[in-house]
């Protein structure tokens, strides 16, 4: 073979080596590109996508409990719990100051420490109300998986499984809040006209469940909620109790009620009701009683062991949509434009209708185990 020859051979090793060690380094570079790019994308909320922070974590649900002191339903939440990943919900809860959840105050064991260290004293219709809940939010926003915030009180119940609850909020990038202007109830303060105008005041239920971005809005604003905290003012009281402790003569009593108009008066004066299932997650049976004398009108009705047989439940999990008379608007209870039913949570719920719940397996598989709990 000529010299030539064997040069030309030689030059054509080369040039297919460096061209293997450029392709390999193409394909270095390509990688690392899309790995930059997966870990500076904004943070998912889809419920199969995951959370990058600090590597990959699984979003979470965080279940956000305001309550007067301990959890007289913890049994049912107990199951509902076990029957959860660990990974994909917290839980925390706001309680009267220095209540401690430990194994003297509860026997679920998913409560232990989780009350809040800095909680204050609520009283119904007063400011201290949203104070717990915004207290609740922030606590709640620290851990960065946590996308998605749902507000529950120490009556509420599940009424599903754990699976099909986190699923359901996790498929919408919407928050519940259930929101509509009532032009009848005449809460409105004058004297918050600065800030909030009067055709920006909503009224809705308490019981919402956001997404991280509004959970965040709600915890950091310091324009909406100073004016529902001056003027939104309410006589001694105690906790959670509607009726004020005493009266001065001549004293005028405001009526605001921040817990059921400072998250949607926010959203509406935020211009963010494009963003919102305009609907609560959370059932509640009213009793709609006209006479003057029924001191429970327009209260929440409590449910009891008879109440909540199977037939009730499956009637409250059928509700597809709900009518607003006021607005003349009927919100059919949707979940990225998929039809869904409207409530997984219900309220109030007796100790006696929590146990039925547990023995028909309506939040899971029945362990007669955690009958034992409170007993």
């Amino acid at each position: 073979m000529s010299v030539a020859r064997q040069r030309a051979r030689h030059g054509v090793r080369f040039l297919g080596l460096g061209f293997r060690v450029v392709l390999f380094l193409a394909v270095l570079v390509l990688l690392r590109a899309l790995l930059r790019i997966q870990t500076s994308s904004p943070t998912p909320s889809g419920v199969s996508e995951s959370i990058k922070e600090d590597g990959f974590r699984v979003p979470k649900v965080a279940f956000l409990f305001l309550v007067r002191s301990n959890l007289p339903l913890d049994f049912v939440w107990d199951t509902f719990f076990k029957n959860a990943q660990s990974e994909k919900f917290s839980i925390y809860v706001h309680s009267k100051p220095g209540f401690v959840f430990d194994a003297s105050t509860t026997k679920s064991t998913f409560f232990y420490n989780r009350q809040l260290k800095n909680s204050v004293k609520v009283t119904w219709g007063g400011s201290t109300m949203i104070e717990a809940e915004r207290l609740l939010l922030k606590s709640a926003l620290v851990d960065p998986a946590n996308q998605r915030f749902v507000l529950l009180s120490d009556s509420c119940i599940p009424l599903y499984n754990f699976t099909y609850v986190y699923n359901y909020l996790m498929a919408s990038h919407k928050s519940f809040i259930d929101i509509f202007l009532d032009k009848k109830e005449g809460r409105y303060n004058p004297k918050m006209s600065s800030i909030i105008p009067e055709q920006k005041w909503r009224k809705g239920s308490q019981w919402i469940a956001l997404v991280r971005k509004h959970a965040e809005m709600v915890a950091s604003d310091k324009t909406v909620f100073p004016m529902f905290k001056k003027y939104c003012k309410r006589l001694a009281g105690t906790e959670f109790t509607r009726k004020p402790r005493f009266k001065v003569p001549g004293q005028k009593e405001n009526d605001c009620i921040p817990d059921e108009h400072y998250v949607q008066t926010l959203f509406s004066i935020n211009g963010l009701e494009n963003e919102i299932e305009k609907r609560t997650i959370t059932y509640t049976s009213w009793n709609q009683s006209k006479d003057s004398t029924d001191r429970q009108a327009w209260h929440p009705k409590t449910f009891s062991y008879a109440d909540a047989k199977p037939q009730g439940i499956k009637e409250i999990k059928s509700v597809d949509h709900v009518n607003y008379e006021m607005e003349h608007r009927t919100e059919w209870c949707k979940c990225n434009s998929n039809a869904v039913p409207c409530f997984l949570f219900a309220r109030k719920f007796s100790r006696g209708a929590g146990m039925r719940i547990l023995f028909d397996g309506v939040v899971g598989a029945f362990d007669s185990g955690s009958m034992r709990l409170n007993s």
